[in-house]
């Protein structure tokens, strides 16, 4: 039987405007927008709350916080994905790409094991059983500076739904770490370090990624090819940086950390991405570049959650306010991103795509999310 859903008197958030009106939804697809202020009989009525599409978050570290809740503390995995699917669908986020590093370092005192492979197998098993509420898709974070990238990558496929690859390099001295006192704060208190045992770290990383680094980036970038999925840069710093990027035919760059790179990426047509948590704070906790300073130069399009998911619709709201436009700042947590990843189906609210929505009321300034839908059916 044909499923009917009408959406009215709410204030639709389309790609370049608001109009106040009612969505209809047949079978999980939006049907028809129509304008005005009626509520037909059987409609749910918004009350004036906006409509928005649903959140499409390309970058989260947010299932490694459920997986484990403290150090040394591996939480059971079916659990903690449920959990985090259902924390993701209470922000309004209706399409995830979880990250996952691969390429790790098994050796040392702050050596990191591989995890990936088994846990994205058994995310995708969770997701056949139907137990995820939202639409999930894999984001392989491929660490050059590593010991194991190419046997871990050769682990994925096609059929793994990797939809984005990104290229990190965490070499002391350079891009993030270019300052490597905020490294060794980061890393002397992560892991209980002394002075001397923080220094072998260094040094250890840098040997590393001059036996392996260059050697993996080219494996990283096959892998990309072979599974299918977008090539993304990860912490450019230098217009060098971005031109490498751009060689590699990557079109998606995250969190670049000085305005020289992500000019640089403009230049090049790089669709460059920030965190929600720099924008809401004001700055990055590593001492780059603000998302809002970039966003005020007319350098920012796209906006992941990072390690906060509610931050989200935050900061796409907050970035319409800055820019005196709703729908430009909630492009940037919707559309833009799900075509960045080449996703053409969701991400704006148009005849014909997936009825992935969200409401929104805003209280004190405040986005509060009154209910979330995934191809119509309500999930949140």
């Amino acid at each position: 039987m044909t499923k009917e859903q009408i959406f009215a008197n709410a204030n639709i958030v389309l790609p370049d405007q608001v109009i106040h009106g009612a969505v209809t939804v047949r079978d999980g697809v939006i049907t028809a927008i129509d304008s005005g202020t009626s509520v037909p009989t059987g409609a749910e009525d918004f009350e004036g709350d906006l409509l928005c599409p649903g959140l499409v978050e390309l970058h989260t570290d947010n299932l490694e916080r459920h997986i484990q809740p403290r150090p040394k503390v591996d939480w059971p995995h079916a659990a903690a994905l449920v959990a985090h699917d259902a924390e993701l669908a209470s922000t309004g986020i209706t399409t995830v790409f979880d990250a996952m590093r691969v390429g790790s370092t098994p050796t040392g005192k702050s050596r990191y094991g591989a995890y990936a492979r088994s846990l994205a197998t058994e995310l995708l098993d969770m997701r056949s059983a139907g137990a995820l509420k939202i639409s999930h898709y894999l984001h392989l974070r491929a660490e050059v500076c590593s010991e194991t990238l190419e046997e871990e990558m050769a682990a994925f496929g096609p059929e793994d739904r990797v939809g984005i690859v990104s290229l990190m390099d965490h070499t002391p001295g350079q891009r993030q770490f270019r300052d490597i006192s905020k490294l060794k704060t980061y890393v002397m208190g992560k892991n209980n370090l002394n002075e001397e045992e923080f220094a072998d770290h260094v040094a250890n990383l840098q040997d590393m990624r001059a036996r392996n680094g260059d050697r993996h980036e080219v494996v990283a970038v096959a892998e990309a090819k072979r599974y299918g999925a977008v090539l993304a840069s990860h912490d450019d710093t230098t217009r060098g940086h971005v031109e490498t990027s751009a060689h590699h035919g990557i079109h998606l760059a995250e969190f670049p950390t000085t305005v020289e790179a992500a000019q640089a990426c403009r230049d090049h047509g790089i669709a460059v991405m920030m965190g929600a948590p720099n924008l809401i704070r004001g700055g990055s906790h590593s001492g780059n570049v603000a998302a809002g300073e970039l966003a005020e130069l007319d350098l920012l399009d796209i906006v992941s959650s990072d390690y906060v998911p509610a931050a989200l619709l935050a900061a796409g709201l907050l970035l319409g306010d800055m820019w005196g436009n709703t729908a430009r700042g909630i492009k940037t947590i919707t559309q833009t991103p799900a075509r960045a990843s080449g996703l053409m189906d969701r991400g704006d609210i148009a005849i014909g795509q997936r009825a992935d929505m969200i409401r929104v009321k805003r209280i004190a300034n405040a986005p509060v999310l009154r209910g979330t839908w995934v191809q119509g059916n309500r999930v949140a």
